[in-house]
């Protein structure tokens, strides 16, 4: 089995502790330390953890009697406090090598607290959080975010221990010593330079096509699925260094972002490869059309348009020359600002797997006009290129990789 890891268990000892005991008890004896990080607000705990909640609520900036007084009365500040209390214990656990995975049980307020100080490991570190909420879609996004959580749901509140739950608690436990046993751990160093591309369906030729192309010239490729959480994620981490150039192929976050379609990124695409001044290629698949699946609301507004029902939760409605024009405006800004190389390869036969002749989203007019918007906005022209050809197909992929090469003098 290896080396003895530490595994943080977040928690709440007050109302769960029996349970909390059982998950130290087996990750025990899997051979591993379990650290209870206790966090609890409302009462003192059966048992003190090996971080007690009054060192939690002192490193957030209260005293622990303070906090479960605003337990009672305003818990929103208690929960916050608990949370940055854990948050500065654990950056300094990281910083000493005493983590090597974090387990967090409990309800909807347990789950808020060990997900939020999960997120300060790093990138590969095994994080595991067994929940009831675990698939409440409205709370998910929240729980997870960007980072590399897994969400066990085990169906059952955490409540009182018996044989249904115990069944999932032993499952979840064995979940996360598995993971810090198999564990490669974070990635300290590359051997060769590391290219973030974004994929999804309607751009996939293209994108598969280029990271074979990429591959055959020494880089180490991972593609981000440009579905809104995903392309939001690669921003994050570009701006942690885990890349050394970009090739944004999928870039249609920003229309997604402009006009509440369903992949909203949010509002900082491009703004982490710009800043660094890394490579940077970007291309337009997926700002022709907006994902609107499931939202009765913009359907409605767009009903007139043209459309591609996927199914019925990806529904892409094509986007117009006057959203297109806003769109160029924004990321002209974004470019304008660039620190580093950047090109905008602008495929002239279409943009998506959707967009082509004969297809249900083809408007060569709407995407004049966003081309004819980007060369007014942009400050430098050198940095748009216009190629002859379709964006699926592989011979735009080589183009594009190409076009890529040169941005640099790549050392492989």
């Amino acid at each position: 089995m290896g080396e003895k890891k530490g595994i943080l268990i977040i928690c709440n000892l007050d109302t769960r502790g029996k349970e909390i005991k059982f998950v130290k008890d087996m990750i025990e004896e899997r051979g591993h330390r379990g650290i209870l990080l206790d966090f609890s607000m409302e009462e003192p705990p059966p048992f003190s953890g090996d971080i007690t909640c009054e060192e939690v609520a002192l490193r957030g900036g209260l005293p622990i009697e303070k906090v479960r007084e605003y337990y009672k009365t305003n818990r929103d500040i208690a929960t916050d406090n608990q949370i940055k209390g854990g948050v500065a214990i654990v950056r300094e656990m990281i910083r000493n090598g005493e983590v090597h995975g974090a387990f967090g049980i409990g309800g909807a307020t347990a789950t808020l607290v060990a997900t939020s100080i999960m997120r300060e490991l790093p990138f590969g570190v095994p994080k595991l959080m067994a929940s009831p909420m675990a698939a409440h879609p409205k709370y998910i996004g929240q729980y997870v975010g960007t980072r590399d959580i897994t969400m066990h749901h085990t169906v059952l509140d955490i409540v009182k221990m018996n044989p249904l739950l115990k069944l999932q608690i032993v499952n979840a436990t064995g979940a996360i010593c598995g993971m810090v046993e198999m564990t490669q751990g974070q990635v300290q160093k590359f051997d060769s330079p590391v290219v973030a591309i974004t994929s999804f369906g309607p751009g996939e030729m293209c994108v598969q096509a280029a990271i074979g192309f990429l591959e055959d010239r020494g880089f180490i490729v991972v593609p981000c699925h440009a579905q809104g959480e995903g392309d939001k994620a690669m921003e994050e981490m570009i701006g942690d260094g885990f890349f050394d150039g970009v090739m944004d192929i999928c870039s249609g976050g920003i229309v997604e972002n402009l006009f509440g379609g369903n992949r909203n990124p949010g509002a900082n695409r491009f703004d982490a490869a710009c800043q660094r001044g890394i490579p940077l290629i970007i291309t337009p698949c997926g700002l022709d059309f907006l994902s609107y699946g499931g939202n009765v609301k913009k359907l409605e507004e767009t009903k007139n348009r043209k459309q591609y029902v996927m199914d019925k939760l990806r529904v892409q409605v094509r986007t117009t020359a006057e959203e297109l024009r806003q769109a160029a405006v924004v990321i002209a800004e974004k470019l304008n600002r660039a620190k580093g190389p950047v090109k905008f390869l602008i495929p002239l036969k279409g943009w998506s797997s959707l967009d082509m002749e004969g297809r249900p989203l083809y408007d060569p007019e709407a995407d004049k006009a966003f081309v004819a918007e980007l060369y007014k906005q942009i400050k430098n022209r050198e940095m748009i290129e216009e190629v002859d050809l379709h964006l699926y197909t592989p011979e735009f992929a080589g183009k594009a990789v190409d076009v890529f090469m040169k941005l640099k003098d790549w050392k492989i």
